[in-house]
């Protein structure tokens, strides 16, 4: 077995062998300045401390504790839902990369800390999870039952220990350190036992299935190629189980045309196969996930970039034999089924579609895949998190009205494990912890390796996918390098500035992305014109570079208003507004006095003026106008007359979607009624 050095620079280990994009890793790429900046200087002063905060206090959290008391330094049982682990693990991945991008002494302390204590509760065969570790430890201490692995599929093991093996590899890559890779490794042993002898085990209990993409990354690592047979054990087993929609498994993959299920679970399975896709060069399997892919992004994503619309559904939906319906939890649903007050559009399926797509846009080099990427990281991406960086949505709706007549699923309620019952409020708040604690450090980690996603290299040149504050430094094997410093105000403004501050061997060429929501895209290099390519499309610029060359993308930012699909029925007589990558909605905070939001329309023609505004400190653009105001409907029956009174007008702002509820309970909305 070879291995890689773990300081080799991640892009000149070279591209994976089916893979046409190579993602720049933290020592090439950085959001050093502007929106992004802000964002990821967000995450690493409060985001990632205050969490540690939470999970390390047993008064809020017992996602420490449960691995203090499985490694016998403290009394006790285990406490939380069973995937607690793997949200341990999410916030642990999270500080692994804000180590490498901003090293703390505390961090690297409380990091090395955890990794011992990870590795010291891990049993002989591999496995790792606390609530059956405490278990075993007590009745070694006095009889009673125990608990058994994989007893119980919704005890997400296989959830657990893919996201071990990812912190894990991640730990090597950043330190050089092999405490949390001989953790991975054991982990990874366990599952091939699982896939070798009891793959009937393995297949019921590979629900949320992290860990395809786990044992994938750490192939990579180790370069040891049984973790990538491993990973095609994981298809194979998958295939042969006659499972159901819910987990994606009533199918084999490569007969499946329509995503089906939870959410969650299809964008991390489809991940995961896309990993595999770019080592074993699979077309077939290609050409499944991109049509998948395109199932979703054609008739089933919110506008915000949201994924899984429904609470619960049923698969296959109207099916004539009643005997193939089954319950289908935080589900997908039909094709343009997209409600708006119950949307699920759970974070961790938006950040698995997140995920999905950046493998994809590797594979392909389809600037439709950074599209998706940018539409989900400036709405319902960032809407999951406050403005302050410390409290969280579980669930992403599209509208928050008041008085409904029936409670919504508390934030933090899978419907999976009984929680505390929900406050008398029906207001949807964002919380600093969620009794269902998947999403937060999701949320962390994700942002926390965001500029992951600003940029690929391949033998093409350099391939900017995602604007907003960058600098990034790309080498060629062949000793070429171009380093470019991105300076701009995006998203609330389309000039984007790139200086060239390093050249050697006259660089090589560069690749911008145009968005496909922009139109009129102009490109100067140096101060002249160069031919921008359309929409949705990478423009090529190539030249010998010199230092100090200055290249402007502008992307013109008029306001947009949309309208939704024809079968797409919640959407039937109203329009959206978006502007740039942002789409914006209007909050009842902004309403004047006697204005419910049920009232205000948006007429046909208005001019919405973009502004310099702010939310609770924060900065922002608003758009500002005056919008009809319908007649109020009285609450006295499910139908009344229309009421002829004359339309009245009232000035209010529409606001950044990610912006909204941080100002106390308010109601919302994203889709308006339009009016002639």
């Amino acid at each position: 077995m070879t291995t890689v050095d773990a300081s080799t620079p991640r892009q000149a280990r070279g591209p994976y062998p089916a893979q046409r994009l190579t993602p720049l890793g933290a020592s090439n790429a950085r959001w050093a300045r502007g929106f992004w900046g802000g964002i990821h200087q967000r995450t690493r002063a409060t985001t990632v401390p205050a969490m540690w905060r939470s999970l390390s206090d047993p008064s809020v959290s017992a996602g420490l504790k449960n691995f203090r008391v499985a490694a016998g330094l403290e009394e006790g049982d285990h406490e939380g839902p069973p995937f607690m682990d793997g949200d341990f693990y999410k916030w642990l991945e999270a500080a692994i990369a804000q180590l490498e991008t901003d090293p703390e002494p505390w961090l690297a302390e409380t990091i090395e800390e955890v990794a011992q204590l990870i590795a010291s509760v891990q049993r002989a065969d591999g496995y790792v999870h606390t609530p059956t570790i405490i278990s075993a430890r007590a009745l070694r201490q006095a009889q009673g039952p125990a608990l058994v692995a994989l007893a119980d599929r919704f005890n997400f093991e296989t959830y657990n220990l893919g996201h071990l093996i990812t912190a894990g590899v991640r730990h090597y890559e950043v330190t050089g350190s092999a405490t949390l890779l001989d953790v991975a490794r054991g982990a990874a042993s366990f599952l091939e036992d699982l896939a070798t002898n009891k793959p009937l085990e393995l297949a019921r209990s590979a629900i949320c299935p992290s860990h395809y993409m786990a044992v994938v990354e750490l192939y990579r690592a180790t370069d040891d190629e049984q973790y990538l047979r491993l990973a095609e054990a994981f298809l194979r087993v998958r295939d042969d189980f006659d499972g159901g929609d819910d987990n994606q498994d009533r199918l084999p993959v490569r007969e499946q045309a329509v995503v089906a299920g939870h959410a969650v679970r299809a964008n991390y399975l489809y991940a995961g196969l896309a990993d595999l896709v770019a080592e074993t060069g699979d077309t077939e399997l290609q050409g499944v996930l991109e049509n998948l892919w395109t199932d979703v992004v054609d008739t089933k994503l919110y506008l915000t970039g949201g994924c899984g619309a429904l609470y619960d559904g049923a698969s296959p939906d109207g099916s004539p034999w009643q005997e193939q319906i089954s319950r289908v939890h935080q589900a997908y649903g039909r094709a343009y089924q997209l409600p708006h007050t119950t949307a699920h559009s759970e974070t961790c399926a938006n950040i698995g579609m997140i995920l999905w797509s950046e493998r994809m846009l590797s594979l392909t080099g389809d600037a439709e895949y950074a599209d998706v990427i940018e539409r989900i990281a400036f709405n319902t991406l960032l809407a999951g998190i406050s403005l302050a960086g410390t409290d969280y949505f579980y669930t992403n709706a599209l509208r928050q009205v008041r008085d409904l007549p029936f409670e919504l699923r508390r934030p933090g309620d899978t419907g999976l494990h009984p929680v505390p019952a929900p406050p008398a409020s029906d207001e949807r708040l964002r919380e600093p912890y969620l009794s269902c604690f998947c999403c937060p450090p999701n949320l962390a980690r994700t942002l926390a390796r965001f500029h992951e996603r600003v940029a690929s290299v391949s033998p093409e040149g350099l391939f900017v996918h995602q604007y907003g504050g960058s600098d990034l430094r790309c080498e060629a094997p062949d000793g070429r390098v171009l380093a470019l410093r991105e300076d701009s105000d995006y998203p609330w403004d389309g000039r984007i500035t790139f200086t060239v501050t390093e050249a050697i061997g006259s660089g090589m060429p560069l690749h911008l992305r145009v968005p496909g929501w922009s139109s009129g895209a102009v490109l100067e290099v140096n101060g002249a014109l160069v031919a921008a390519s359309a929409p949705g499309t990478y423009t090529a610029i190539e030249r010998e570079w010199e230092v100090g060359d200055v290249v402007v993308l502008t992307l013109p930012m008029p306001v947009r208003v949309l309208r939704g699909h024809r079968l797409a029925e919640e959407l039937t007589g109203q329009v959206a507004v978006q502007r740039g990558p942002v789409v914006y909605c209007l909050e009842s905070s902004d309403l004047p006095d006697g204005v419910v939001l049920e009232q205000v329309a948006l007429r046909r023609g208005v001019e919405l003026q973009p502004r310099e505004g702010d939310i609770e400190g924060h900065r922002i653009v608003e758009l500002a106008g005056d919008f009809a105001v319908l007649p109020r409907n009285g609450d006295d029956g499910l139908y009344s007359d229309l009421d002829d009174t004359a339309l009245g007008t009232a000035p209010a702002r529409l606001i950044p979607y990610f912006a909204w509820g941080n100002r106390g309970p308010s109601e919302m909305s994203v889709w308006l009624p339009l009016v002639w």
